[in-house]
């Protein structure tokens, strides 16, 4: 009876090592074309606006209240009473980011913007944490300065079925060089790839 099993099981762990093994490459099919959309989302006044807003806000902010408002979110997240991840939800910021990913029509996974602290400005949907300033998507672009492009390895979503990579970038002045924050997309390098194969613009 527990033969017909095997094959089912040999047949997922197939399915599972192809999966891995097909990983793309995400510093090639992200191109100068996605990058341009990112940048084209960072060059609105909302956005610079928001995030001047916040480093006002939060400016005098120690390490230990930064961690405390980290793990407030992470609490809210399993918590009927939202205040923090409610207050940054329902941001004009917020709002703009969500409304941006909708019309990519399933290229952008995520949206977010970082103060220059590597706090959450706002975003598309409801991230794991709060703070970002100890991951590589703040360390590798706001601590680089102007220019600087991090774009993450790709890892597989099992639940949507898709491979999805971050890109990130530092949020300047309109001078170019002032550093305010800092922002990421998440984008699902499955359809960009199918896009570009087609021969669609993103």
């Amino acid at each position: 009876m527990t033969r017909p099993l095997l094959p089912a099981f040999l047949a997922s762990l197939a399915l599972t090592t192809s999966a891995t093994a097909a990983a793309p490459d995400p510093n090639s099919l992200i191109d100068a074309a996605t990058i341009g959309q990112l940048d084209t989302l960072i060059d609105r006044e909302i956005v610079k606006l928001s995030v001047r807003s916040q480093n006002d806000k939060y400016g005098d902010l120690s390490q230990e209240e930064i961690n405390q408002l980290d793990q407030q979110w992470r609490k809210e997240r399993k918590a009927d009473d939202k205040p923090l991840i409610s207050a940054t939800l329902s941001s004009p910021l917020s709002i703009y980011l969500s409304r941006f990913q909708g019309r990519s029509t399933g290229l952008f996974v995520e949206i977010f913007v970082m103060d220059n602290k590597g706090l959450n400005v706002g975003q598309s949907s409801i991230t794991s944490d709060f703070w970002q300033g100890d991951e590589d998507k703040f360390i590798k672009t706001f601590n680089e300065g102007a220019g600087a492009v991090f774009i993450d390895k790709p890892e597989w979503d099992a639940d949507l079925k898709i491979w999805r990579s971050q890109i990130s970038k530092p949020i300047t002045e309109s001078d170019g060089k002032t550093l305010i924050g800092a922002i990421t997309m998440e984008i699902n390098l499955t359809e960009l790839e199918r896009r570009q194969l087609a021969g669609a613009t993103n």
